[in-house]
């Protein structure tokens, strides 16, 4: 059996509350996704938040989520590309934070609400980055999940922390193009075909495709359903008739 009929722990810290996405941002009010500004709002509402960690060239990891800091900040080239202290001082365009290092984060959440922790693949480097995330949360106090689109990195926690709750994302798959991993992984990853090694327990799935065979096995088997990203009320009433919480971003939800 991949599951067993009952989950071995208590998973219901993961679905308490509506889960702010890269914490509470609006750019017009100058709070810029994964930002100081955006986790402190977070923590204002009592919102648990999720964010992305990517692995710098060198020296660490970073809170961001694109795979290149085009699209966030006046700088371009690939994350990967650049060593933590350089990415460190890059501030956030259309806000006054810059760039936070995972340490950082940890020291700002300081256990106030739950962190929902997406790895972004690192391919070849997965290891390193769990090695890095692993060695920051070793003296952690709070409430926090890992999760990653990337099979191999929830494997990995498997082996190397298994008292870590770890989770799996995945969507539809509609978009060829949309490079967050080879289209065979994602397809795999959609249909969960890594479970025999990869064991998550709980599942995170695109709303919009809702509910997925993935998402009845998990509730089937007692395990949390989340799904992202959800951008009103109207969609949030929809998507809690198929997952147990919403990941959210737009609104205030009820």
């Amino acid at each position: 059996m991949l599951f067993r009929s009952r989950p071995q722990r208590d998973l219901r810290f993961l679905t308490a509350r509506p889960i702010a996405h890269r914490g509470l941002h609006d750019r017009a009010a100058g709070r810029i996704e994964n930002s100081a500004g955006a986790f402190a709002a977070a923590m204002a509402h009592d919102y648990p938040i999720e964010c992305d960690v990517r692995l710098a060239g060198t020296g660490g990891a970073v809170v961001f989520h694109d795979e290149r800091l085009d699209r966030l900040t006046g700088e371009t080239g690939l994350v990967a590309a650049r060593p933590i202290g350089e990415l460190t001082r890059i501030p956030l365009a259309g806000g006054t934070d810059r760039i936070p290092a995972f340490p950082e984060l940890l020291e700002q959440i300081a256990g106030r609400v739950l962190l929902v922790i997406e790895l972004k693949s690192a391919s070849k480097r997965n290891s390193e980055l769990l090695t890095t995330v692993l060695a920051g949360l070793a003296g952690y106090r709070g409430p926090f999940a890992l999760m990653s689109f990337d099979s191999r990195l929830v494997a990995g926690l498997k082996e190397r922390a298994p008292d870590i709750v770890r989770g799996i994302v995945a969507d539809r798959v509609i978009d060829p193009s949309w490079r967050v991993l080879p289209f065979a992984e994602r397809l795999a990853s959609r249909d969960l075909a890594h479970l025999a090694l990869s064991r998550p327990q709980f599942l995170t799935f695109e709303a919009a495709g809702l509910p997925s065979p993935g998402s009845r096995l998990f509730r089937e088997a007692g395990l949390p359903v989340l799904s992202w990203t959800v951008r009103s009320e109207a969609e949030a009433r929809r998507a809690r008739r198929y997952c147990d919480q919403i990941t959210f971003e737009g609104f205030l939800p009820r």
